[in-house]
């Protein structure tokens, strides 16, 4: 299995993450991104000409008692929609892996693979959409057809706290679900409180055009994690 979790084709609601997860990878909803998904793993890029792309949706993983969930946009063409895993197999991912080992919420920094022997601890990660987008960018019809699977994802995830938004997207996407109004701006380490108590917690997306420019240093993405176990750690013993 890829991961533990996702909504299945007659919209019956999942009881757990492992049914989740197979209502997820079996989802056709979406014709653009159907077509996208499954047209980049017959075009391969030529680094991975040798690669056998999963090409499916990519639902979330890591620890089902997370109180930490990583809230990303969505799968990357030749990152996740090759290997199965969100975040695993990309520049994004190698970031995000590396600081979160740093802090304590991974066993290694590593990212390359599905059985490249990564586990998490403490945290969950996932994206508003589960299937790779043209030019990274999905349409609003599509974020909206997805919103189910994240809804019943954080249903289940019952011990979450904080969620890290890599991302306006990612912040929007978690500010529509728990109903924040009004927003606060989005901005590097901003917060926002949901009205059940969870906080949302806002960073710059470790994408190659903030981490190549400097809009996004190590040291930056390592201060929200920080602060995320700090939360997580003030909300323990629920």
């Amino acid at each position: 299995m890829r991961s533990v979790t996702g909504a299945s084709a007659d919209g019956a609601e999942a009881r757990t993450l492992v049914q989740l997860h197979r209502q997820v990878i079996q989802c056709r909803a979406c014709p653009r991104l159907v077509d996208w998904r499954e047209q980049v793993a017959v075009d391969k890029r030529a680094s991975f000409r040798d690669d056998t792309y999963w090409g499916r949706p990519i639902p979330g993983f890591g620890d089902p008692n997370a109180a930490i969930v990583v809230l990303g946009l969505a799968p990357a063409a030749h990152g996740a929609n090759r290997t199965g895993r969100v975040f695993t197999g990309d520049r994004s991912g190698d970031w995000l892996f590396r600081a979160m080992h740093r802090a304590g919420l991974a066993n290694q920094p590593e990212s390359t693979g599905v059985d490249d022997g990564l586990h998490l601890t403490n945290a969950w990660v996932t994206a508003a959409v589960k299937c790779a987008p043209p030019a990274n960018k999905p349409e609003t019809n599509e974020r909206d057809t997805c919103r189910p699977f994240l809804q019943r994802e954080f249903a289940l995830l019952r011990w979450a706290s904080v969620v890290v938004c890599l991302g306006a997207f990612a912040y929007e996407a978690a500010c529509a679900e728990f109903g924040v109004k009004p927003r606060p701006k989005f901005g590097h380490l901003v917060e926002a409180t949901t009205r059940g108590g969870l906080t949302l917690l806002c960073s710059f997306h470790p994408s190659q055009q903030n981490t190549f420019t400097g809009r996004l240093t190590e040291p930056m993405l390592d201060a929200v994690f920080t602060r995320a176990v700090e939360l997580a750690g003030s909300t323990a013993g629920r």
